[in-house]
């Protein structure tokens, strides 16, 4: 399954790499809400959910639907500004309906399904606050205020945004700005002189391109959860965030330029396997008879004869079982002479926790 952006005909300065302060906020804002998701974090989130002032906490839990497993397009933009005070400002140009329709797509709607604009349909208002109510207070409290006073919500929080700014984002903005910068450089250089595929290559192994239809491209972003969104006379923009892994970002609202929010890798991280390598695993292991094999497998090589002996079936049903084991690369095999010796895979074994994670994170 993925996420697939049509870029057919899409010319290459279109696609742009580009760091955001308000992306990065509402990433820092995800780690101080899901610190579980990204244990490498852990002491920057401690530290400042300790420094935060009650007031500011308070609210902050009041909106935290917004980036908490999820998050709102609002806090995604298109066109990232040079300081979180223009992408703030860029914010309130927007129209109430698309403001809202952004908004609600984290509290009360289907993600990409187009529908009229609560604030003039009576019908969808009604509906918009039984989905609100049914997903939580603080979701139906959201909808509440925005309906009924969608300017004075808007000031609150950008207000609330403003005041995470002065309480910790400020000064962890200026410490990751400069690496952001950089690695948004980094990857425009590679997309110009050695094309998308190198740069999507480079900035996660979860991104790729594949010809679509008719000769077309696609970027495809191996996630769990599917869509398919088109780039063309928009292009799309890639932001870095060293607050995001293992989460990997895509925005594809109707009508709006693509966003991908892709985390910079930290150096000591093995790329993430892809989602159909890891299916396979749980599969291959799945099975009670492997499960026996891999006992015998992980204390040592054997041959095909020794494991059926040990396990009490037929050499042939052991050879299928390592077969389906091989295809999901969990076991190495060498050769001994006239044998052919069998052993775990270990290290591929010892990741399956944190790749299974990754993949219902990413």
């Amino acid at each position: 399954m993925a996420n697939v952006i049509d870029i057919t005909g899409l010319p290459p300065e279109r696609i742009v790499f580009s760091p955001s302060p308000l992306a990065e906020l509402g990433a820092a804002l995800h780690v101080l809400s899901e610190p579980g998701h990204h244990p490498g974090l852990h002491g920057w989130a401690t530290a400042t959910a300790s420094g935060l002032k009650p007031d500011l906490a308070d609210r902050l839990h009041e909106a935290d639907f917004l980036w908490r497993s999820s998050r709102s397009d609002l806090l995604l933009p298109a066109e990232p500004g040079a300081t979180l005070a223009e992408e703030l400002d860029a914010l309130d140009r927007i129209d109430d309906e698309t403001f809202v329709a952004a908004a609600f797509e984290i509290a009360c709607s289907s993600y990409g399904q187009p529908v009229p604009s609560p604030l003039v349909d009576a019908g969808e208002r009604a509906r918009a606050r039984e989905m609100a109510s049914a997903r939580g207070p603080k979701q139906a409290a959201f909808v509440n205020r925005m309906l009924e006073d969608p300017d004075g919500l808007r000031v609150w929080l950008r207000r609330l945004l403003e005041d995470c700014d002065r309480a910790f984002f400020a000064d962890t903005w200026q410490r990751v700005r400069i690496q952001l910068a950089a690695d948004a450089r980094h990857k425009a250089e590679l997309l110009r002189h050695k094309g998308l595929d190198e740069a999507l290559a480079a900035t996660s192994a979860a991104l790729s391109v594949a010809p679509g239809e008719g000769g077309g491209r696609r970027i495809l972003v191996d996630k769990l959860a599917g869509g398919e969104t088109t780039a063309a006379g928009q292009g799309v923009t890639l932001i870095p965030t060293t607050f995001g892994w293992p989460h990997l970002l895509v925005v594809y609202a109707p009508g709006r330029r693509p966003v991908i929010q892709y985390p910079i890798a930290a150096p000591d991280l093995p790329p993430p396997a892809a989602l159909e390598l890891v299916q396979r695993r749980m599969d291959a292991l799945a099975h009670p008879m492997r499960m026996r094999l891999c006992r015998s497998l992980a204390r040592g090589p054997h041959t095909t004869g020794e494991l059926a002996d040990g396990c009490g079936i037929t050499p042939p049903e052991v050879s299928r079982h390592i077969a389906v084991m091989k295809k999901a690369g969990l076991l190495t095999t060498r050769r001994r002479g006239r044998y052919v010796l069998h052993q775990l895979e270990l290290s591929a074994v010892a990741r399956l926790g944190s790749d299974f994670l990754e993949s219902v994170l990413r």
